[in-house]
């Protein structure tokens, strides 16, 4: 949103958090003790945590197995998948094969690194005709916006989401049978062609929902009204379509809901609880973005502003309250060097930690600035270390707390081992290039098995505890 309403939107915002009475809301604040529930996390198939972190792409079409290669060989675990409509079916009814093709071979070369994936239904300014002719959104012939108005801004590309053309587009894609039916089409057909992949775990089914706003767009309380409206009327509608749509296809993929991007501003969602047909234990999870609109503007991160407090405070309610894990989509700032944004990403992994089952930061590549978290000579970024941490990416037992110091390079790992399988901890090539050493407080029979990175791929730490201990493992740099 324009930073112009920034100020005025997260006045209103805290207003309307304390005033919430909504269920979900007030089942998330009777915990225990005044303690937060535990999030709930993903696991293996043999019950160990996963830690569940990497990187978006393919958004620009440009994305090759080497690159998912090369994000493994750094030690991540995850990438989001970025599919768009106008891209997979640029005429209703005719797919592109080659498109498709390409998004088996990609998770192909994921399953091969070692990669799980999810597919992201992507949009940003509703479609191309509105996003500089880029195919990223609802094809053309899916735009219908009533000849209304568009006028681009060149300098804030999501004020394009308050033109009335696109306001309009969003509403027809809401309300129309026909491009319900469209749409549900195209789901339908995507998850036909990935269904069953090994190393597909889910998709986010909308990305960055928008929709009409009633009054002034700009107006922040205009935008809290319609933000809620929108989540608790035609988005709801929309997700329980395509829940149902994607299930009579795939029945054990993961499906994530978004809520609307207010949820940066400290707003929390109005979204509801959605069923998940498939037989068993229920696979829907929460899929927040993560940006401070100041920082998306192109300044550096003020500490003192309160993002990362009022995201906390709107963000972990409603998985709370419907017990679904966090996968946090998107995040990150566009120069993490600046010295507010590199303290920003650091609190950020912090946080998450805290809240999320996993993330995917925006977005892999190279490049000065830009979000890229590598530099062109292909190092991280200084201030995109936190990124580049070392954590346990299998984790066989509860986790208790995880820290990392990378002014020390000191890892700490403390969880109550359920024994079997060992605890995998990753150690980045960019962290531990010299080696590491590792310590095991707590389980006196523990085993520890180190490899270190080599050619540039990462290292492991694999620990195994005995049932029921309380293990500390300590992990620092050699060198």
């Amino acid at each position: 949103m324009p930073l112009r309403a920034r100020s005025r939107l997260v006045a209103a915002a805290i207003a309307l958090a304390a005033a919430l009475t909504t269920a979900p809301a007030l089942a998330a604040s009777a915990a225990p003790s005044g303690q937060a529930a535990a999030p709930v996390v993903f696991t293996d198939g043999h019950g160990r945590v996963l830690g569940l972190r990497g990187f978006n792409v393919d958004k620009y079409d440009e994305t090759t197995p080497a690159d998912l290669r090369a994000i493994a060989a750094a030690g991540f675990d995850l990438i989001r998948l970025d599919i768009t409509w106008a891209r997979l079916e640029p005429r209703r009814g005719h797919y592109d094969e080659a498109e498709f093709r390409k998004l088996r071979q990609l998770l192909d070369a994921a399953d091969r690194s070692g990669l799980r994936v999810v597919v992201d239904f992507h949009q940003d300014v509703f479609g191309p005709k509105y996003d500089g002719g880029s195919p990223d959104g609802a094809p053309a012939w899916a735009t219908r916006d009533d000849g209304l108005p568009f006028v681009a801004d060149p300098n804030d590309w999501f004020a394009g989401y308050f033109q009335p053309a696109v306001q309009r587009a969003f509403q027809h894609l809401y309300d129309d049978p026909d491009l319900r039916r469209d749409q549900a089409d195209f789901y339908a057909h995507v998850a036909r062609e990935l269904r069953g992949h090994r190393s597909l775990l889910g998709y986010d089914l909308f990305n960055e929902p928008s929709g009409p706003i009633a009054g002034d767009p700009t107006d922040p309380a205009a935008q809290i009204a319609a933000s809620a409206a929108l989540e608790q009327g035609r988005l709801e509608a929309m997700y329980r379509r395509l829940i149902g749509v994607v299930r009579a296809v795939d029945t054990s993929s993961w499906l994530f809901v978004e809520p609307t991007v207010l949820v940066g501003e400290g707003v929390p969602t109005q979204l509801p609880g959605f069923a998940d047909p498939r037989h068993g234990e229920a696979r829907i999870g929460y899929a927040p973005h993560f940006y401070d609109t100041n920082v998306e503007n192109g300044q550096d991160w003020n500490p003192a502003d309160g993002f990362i407090q009022n995201y906390l405070a709107a963000i972990t309610a409603y998985p709370a309250a419907h017990k679904m894990p966090v996968l946090v989509g998107e995040w990150g700032p566009p120069n993490a060097d600046l010295p507010g944004n590199t303290q920003l990403v650091s609190q950020q992994v912090d946080a998450m930690r805290q809240f999320a089952a996993g993330w995917t930061m925006w977005y892999w590549g190279k490049g000065v600035g830009g979000y890229t978290p590598l530099g062109p000579d292909g190092t991280p970024h200084p201030g995109d270390a936190p990124v580049f941490a070392p954590y346990a990416r299998e984790l066989a037992g509860s986790p208790v707390a995880e820290s990392y110091h990378p002014a020390t390079r000191t890892y700490t790992l403390r969880y109550r081992a359920h024994g079997g399988l060992p605890t995998r901890i990753v150690l980045p090539p960019s962290v531990y290039a010299s080696g590491a050493s590792v310590a095991v407080t707590g389980a006196p029979h523990a085993r520890i098995d180190l490899r270190q990175p080599r050619d540039g791929w990462y290292g492991t730490a694999d620990i195994s505890a005995p049932q029921g201990s309380l293990v500390t493992v300590t992990v620092t740099a050699v060198g």
